[in-house]
């Protein structure tokens, strides 16, 4: 998957932002408007063949919102990749076709960091703040009510799933929404609005180096 060996020592100064939230929070507008490389970690779910997928005890299907249905420790390879060579090969996914449909190299170029923006970024936190890769955690939130028109619109536009599908993963979002915010806060992340989110990664992509090595080490 990755070029990296385990667990290497960084060899620059940059670090990762972890940017979690919701379904629909705007994680992805939000790291585009920074300037910053951005490392899709929804590209890590896992093939809709893959039989170790979770399910819903119902019956209706394939829970894609537990981090159960993702690949953690690949999306964490390619991490220590880029901070320790500064590139990895990571795949590309495709949602309507439930599975990988290509790779492509991800470089992290002369930036002073990159973001890693996914709805399981958070699950990362411990173990990049352990490896001295992290530069900060943040957890995207808005209203539910704004969240859901924002994931519905853009699930339509991309043709992810069916209409149907989308409503009733709508629904049981947003009815989650509190949890799922918590849950990330839970797991070392920072919740915060639009404004605060963009701050936050701005001041890492400012840091200088000795600033970097003490955060690091630290929690945000």
């Amino acid at each position: 998957m990755s070029d990296s060996p385990l667990n290497p020592a960084p060899s620059s100064h940059a670090r990762v932002v972890l940017l979690s939230g919701p379904s629909g929070s705007g994680k992805s507008s939000l790291a585009a408007r920074t300037g910053l490389p951005v490392l899709q970690l929804d590209d890590f779910y896992k093939d809709g063949d893959d039989p170790t997928l979770p399910q819903f005890e119902d019956g209706s299907g394939t829970d894609w919102d537990s981090p159960l249905s993702w690949h953690r420790e690949q999306a964490l390879d390619a991490i220590r990749s880029v901070i320790g060579n500064g590139r990895a090969d990571v795949p590309v996914y495709s949602i309507p076709d439930n599975g990988r449909v290509g790779t492509r190299t991800f470089e992290l170029s002369e930036a002073p960091g990159f973001i890693a923006e996914g709805i399981f970024a958070a699950e990362l936190v411990e173990q990049c703040r352990a490896e001295g890769l992290l530069g900060d955690a943040i957890c995207l939130r808005n209203r539910p009510l704004t969240t859901a028109w924002r994931r519905f619109r853009r699930d339509v536009r991309e043709g992810r799933k069916s209409v149907p599908y989308l409503l009733r993963r709508g629904w049981r979002l947003m009815r989650a929404e509190a949890g799922i915010v918590g849950r990330q806060v839970d797991l070392g992340a920072v919740a915060c609005g639009g404004a605060e989110a963009e701050r936050r990664v701005r001041a890492v992509a400012a840091l200088r180096p000795e600033s970097i090595e003490a955060m690091a080490v630290a929690p945000s």
